[in-house]
């Protein structure tokens, strides 16, 4: 999908509503939720996109909470040399903990 028809607020930042995701569970189809891409800020970089990765962790806690069937997770073993979606991916030596965070959360909810 072309940038220009993606939902963004102010700065040129997504905007994820959390709305979206319990209406898309009511289809009954699983539902994914795109962590790393969630963080892009158009034009974050000038000639190209940025983000904050920062918020990758919090968004991934707040969708597993609420039940997402699955988590889409950009991963690199250097992010701020990645040729592409780098200042929105996780460092290779983050993901663990990650997913034992989201591993956690899941748990509780089954």
């Amino acid at each position: 999908m072309p940038y220009r028809e993606r939902s963004s607020f102010g700065y040129h930042n997504f905007v994820v509503d959390f709305r979206i995701l319990e209406i898309m569970k009511q289809s009954g189809y699983p539902v994914i939720f795109d962590a790393t891409h969630s963080v892009q800020i158009l034009g974050g970089h000038r000639t190209r996109i940025g983000g904050n990765r920062e918020f990758i962790l919090p968004l991934s806690k707040a969708t597993a909470a609420i039940g997402i069937a699955a988590l889409f997770l950009e991963v690199h073993e250097n992010p701020d040399r990645a040729l592409s979606d780098g200042s929105n991916s996780v460092n290779l030596k983050y993901f663990k903990q990650i997913l034992e965070y989201i591993k956690v959360i899941d748990n509780v909810l089954k």
